[in-house]
């Protein structure tokens, strides 16, 4: 069978990847779907959905910043200009289904869908639903989720516990790959490592930690860090090892002590086959990602989220002792000893690491894909 999908979402690339692995998927189960994405006009989906092989449209769809700013006052008419053009999309396209993954452009789509009575499908990747997806939610004809307890937020009989799609090449690593990882690094298989990742862009309180425990430590720690600090705050850290005796680049690998800094970590998956332990944000698709690979981590939520839904998302695995959480605010304080603490308990790591993986759904990606199609069917009977 063949079917017309629209996938929409997308801003960030936790809305991206798992939006790309659904279409993956649904192209695996039935070859000759054709996929349309539709997402945010300038935002990162516009590059990476064509690199991935899709065709996309944009919308000029935009949200309220937080603070007051004359950029708030053409929200209103560029969401006006995004249901317009959604309902352009949907007359041209026909699809036979529209899927959320959430991001600005999912609610113009998912709305106009509604409106016309095409089956709609969201994926809700956090732990505590945003606003908009719980007001789609009431007309949504499926709701796949990654945690349990959703019926706060939606319909009881429309959710199925499906998990977050993730990467193909998502799966706990052998003992030659960590190997592998610690010599890619010139890290020494002796000593634990921790991989500090604060997203793509990197993260400032993770930074300042670091910089900081840098000049106080001159990087001679108790353990290796793999430190991924973001290319926005390149200047301010090679101030930081301009200031360290022995320290040296090459390749772009920043290198004191048992410290090894870079802007941007390209093979990720050698980065987390090196490390025995990760301090990250917690994000849903890194979450998800995490659990796959079944690493201890340390959570330290953004505050910077919608519904501070980071805080929710790491909750949900510390209540399981699947994980541990430090707050953003005590970050400063609290980070290193936590570190510490855990790497002086191995059967706590080894706990973490059993508890983080029995939540992994590597499968996500097509259950949901099956999901979309049994979603048509029924509509087409």
């Amino acid at each position: 069978m063949s079917y017309r999908i629209i996938i929409s979402g997308g801003g960030t690339g936790g809305h991206i990847f798992p939006a790309l692995s659904i279409a993956g998927a649904l192209r695996k189960a039935a070859p000759d779907t054709e996929i349309l994405f539709v997402g945010a006009k300038g935002k990162m989906e516009m590059e990476r959905v064509p690199a991935a092989g899709y065709r996309i449209i944009g919308l000029p769809v935009a949200g309220l910043q937080r603070r007051l700013t004359l950029s708030n006052l053409s929200v209103p008419f560029k969401v006006m200009g995004s249901l317009i053009k959604a309902g352009r999309i949907i007359r041209d396209f026909r699809p036979d289904a529209v899927v959320g993954v959430g991001g600005y452009a999912s609610a113009p789509m998912l709305r106009k869908a509604q409106g016309r009575g095409i089956p709609t499908l969201i994926q809700e990747q956090n732990s505590f639903a945003g606003l908009t997806n719980k007001i789609l939610g009431k007309k949504a004809r499926r709701i796949c989720v990654a945690y349990d307890g959703m019926e706060r937020f939606f319909p009881a009989d429309k959710i199925i516990l499906t998990g977050n799609p993730i990467r193909d090449n998502i799966r706990p690593y052998t003992a030659e790959e960590r190997a592998a990882g610690l010599k890619m690094y010139g890290l020494s298989p002796e000593l634990p490592t921790v991989l500090i990742v604060g997203g793509s862009g990197g993260c400032g309180t993770f930074n300042s930690v670091m910089a900081k425990a840098c000049r106080e430590s001159f990087c001679n720690f108790p353990f290796q860090v793999i430190w991924q600090s973001g290319k926005g705050y390149r200047t301010q850290v090679e101030e930081v090892f301009s200031s360290l005796e022995g320290a040296s680049e090459s390749e772009g690998l920043r290198r004191c002590g048992n410290v090894r800094n870079c802007d941007f970590i390209s093979r990720m998956d050698m980065a987390f086959a090196a490390a025995d332990l990760v301090v990250s944000r917690a994000g849903a698709g890194t979450i998800s990602e995490l659990c796959a690979i079944g690493k201890a981590t340390i959570f330290v939520p953004s505050p910077n989220v919608t519904e501070d839904h980071q805080t929710h998302n790491a909750m949900a695995l510390v209540e399981k002792d699947a994980a541990v959480m430090v707050t953003d605010t005590r970050a400063s304080a609290d980070l290193l000893p936590a570190i510490v603490e855990l790497l002086e308990q191995p059967a706590k790591i080894k706990e973490l690491e059993d508890n983080i993986l029995r939540l992994a759904r590597p499968d996500a990606a097509d259950v949901i894909a099956s999901e979309i199609i049994k979603l048509i069917e029924e509509t087409r009977r």
